[in-house]
């Protein structure tokens, strides 16, 4: 239990439903549709629509999803897969020939199809119990009278603004400025847009006038979109991954998501004795970033499009993690694992819905990087991921940006399961942290017993390319430890990620955890 005498927040407890989320407008629009009747993929729709104009710096419409989703009354995970591929016209070969050694990140060359809307009608059609019409209605009011700008958004905004592109800046800046906490971001060009996804489906949004100011923008930027990459956009189900930490299961999404990466950092670090270790202190930091390196060494090497990849299992097998955490010296930090070739950032949301009937959502939503490639459609405002900078340009390699392709996302749902029940759906933001913050929250509560919200507040760390970023939550002496053991030890600008999950307890209790570091709160009813 917390100290009540220190600032904190408890967990959320309720019975009939859940939110957690990284926006309360949001959270509260998606247990009001759970209180109007709806379910859990109703309510998970809702809020993630409204989160891209509550954080459009993060999400938005032309962005991409994965969902994993429990039905009522089952155990089982099903899997849901919302990115976008590349046009037909992108070509590695082109852009090499020009002399790029990796896609723009604020370029065309980085903007993939939008997959969301595609998955998010397909989860309505196949699961939801309201339909669009009513669904989406909170969010065409929200996008129409405005959203205020809250203090995280505010602080991301400013940071990221200065990639805002051409029409973008008009429709991304509030009187050609960026909006400070508290004043009015409106989007009317989108609420037109959901209005027409609500009367007519997926049709709404990937063909007629709304493609077309899409495609139009896109090729006015030198992008090679057509009205057919548009049209031939689908979402595919398909089967999680899974592994198994000291008797908890995590499920994740599958490749072309980096989830696989989480489900190696736990079977690596099941090679050590964490639960003997202080959870803040220098030891567990240093192991935890030496599996990191390790884990996404592999993650770069090897996962890609599914079509175009062949190492998932051994990725995942057990003598792969065995003979990677003996390469671990347990007082020093390993020289750098292979730089990167591919961009990865960390702006993301992350909503997760139990209902009454304990159907649970787990959904991720995303436009890569700040404001995405800093693009936007003329008329209608539609924000343009650029998670074709996830892509490589290097020649043969699994991830090489191509024609139809999926590249490597760094968003992931997770789910948790025990004894084959269902526990806890959850996801952590923070792009390429993510699969390092999933291996945190499930060690913080299986080897360190913490509470729920306890994992999620618990100070972070995290080694990438530019070094080992420190919050902080942990001491100086903490940090010059690191430092000693041959990390580039610094404390980052931001906080690292965003957590929320919602678990579920075996007596019908729910339990819902939201991060401090985000503007969002768990609501229940």
């Amino acid at each position: 239990m917390r100290d009540f005498h220190l600032p904190g927040r408890s967990a959320v407890y309720a019975t009939n439903g859940i939110c957690a989320t990284s926006h309360p407008l949001a959270a509260k629009v998606a247990v009001e549709v759970m209180e109007r009747g709806g379910n859990a993929v109703d309510a998970a729709i809702a809020g993630a629509v409204l989160l891209g104009l509550c954080e459009p710096q993060m999400t938005g419409i032309g962005g991409d999803c994965f969902v994993l989703l429990k039905p009522a009354g089952r155990e089982d995970v099903i899997a849901l897969n919302g990115s976008g591929r590349a046009p037909a016209g992108l070509s590695a070969a082109e852009m090499r020939g020009r002399g790029l050694s990796a896609v723009p990140l604020h370029g065309v060359e980085a903007v993939t199809l939008p997959g969301a809307v595609d998955a998010f009608c397909r989860l309505s059609t196949d699961w939801g119990k309201l339909g669009l019409d009513a669904v989406l209605t909170p969010a065409i009011r929200y996008a129409e009278d405005g959203v205020p700008v809250a203090p995280r958004v505010a602080f991301d905004w400013a940071g990221d603004a200065e990639f805002l592109q051409g029409v973008a800046r008009r429709h991304y800046l509030v009187n050609g400025r960026v909006p400070k906490a508290g004043e009015m971001f409106r989007a009317p060009g989108q609420a037109e847009v959901l209005r027409r996804i609500a009367r007519e489906g997926r049709a709404g949004f990937y063909e007629g006038e709304v493609a077309e100011d899409m495609v139009a923008s896109l090729r006015a930027l030198g992008g090679t979109h057509s009205m057919e990459d548009f049209a031939g956009v689908a979402c595919d189900y398909t089967t999680p991954v899974g592994g198994t930490y000291k008797g908890v299961e995590l499920l994740e999404h599958p490749p072309n998501g980096q989830g696989a990466t989480a489900i190696l950092m736990l079977n690596i670090l099941s090679h050590f004795d964490l639960a003997s270790m202080d959870p803040f202190g220098a030891e567990r930091a240093h192991i935890e970033a030496e599996a990191t390196k390790l884990a996404y060494d592999a993650r770069n090497r090897f996962i890609a499009d599914p079509d175009h990849m062949a190492r998932l299992n051994h990725m995942l097998a057990p003598e792969t993690a065995a003979r990677l955490a003996a390469l671990i010296d347990p007082g020093r930090a390993m020289a750098a694992a292979a730089p990167l070739t591919e961009a990865v950032h960390k702006d993301t949301i992350y909503i997760t819905v139990v209902d009454k009937d304990r159907m649970a959502v787990s959904l991720i939503y995303s436009i890569f990087w700040g404001f995405g490639a800093g693009l936007a459609s003329e008329k209608f405002g539609i924000n343009f991921q650029n998670r074709g900078a996830g892509f490589t340009l290097a020649e043969g390699h699994p991830n090489e940006a191509g024609p139809g392709k999926r590249p490597m996302h760094t968003i992931i749902p997770g789910m948790l399961r025990q004894n084959g029940r269902v526990t806890m759906p959850f996801g952590v933001m923070g792009g390429a942290y993510q699969p390092c913050g999933h291996a945190r929250l499930v060690t913080n509560l299986v080897d360190f017993g913490m509470e729920l919200q306890a994992a999620n507040d618990a100070p972070r760390c995290f080694t990438g390319p530019e070094g080992m970023k420190v919050e902080r939550g942990y001491s100086d002496a903490v940090r010059a430890r690191l430092a000693e053991m041959g990390h580039d030890v610094s404390i980052p600008d931001e906080p690292i990620g965003g957590c929320q999950a919602i678990f579920i307890c075996e007596d019908g209790v729910l339990v819902g955890a939201s991060d401090p570091r985000k503007d969002g709160c768990a609501l229940g009813y």
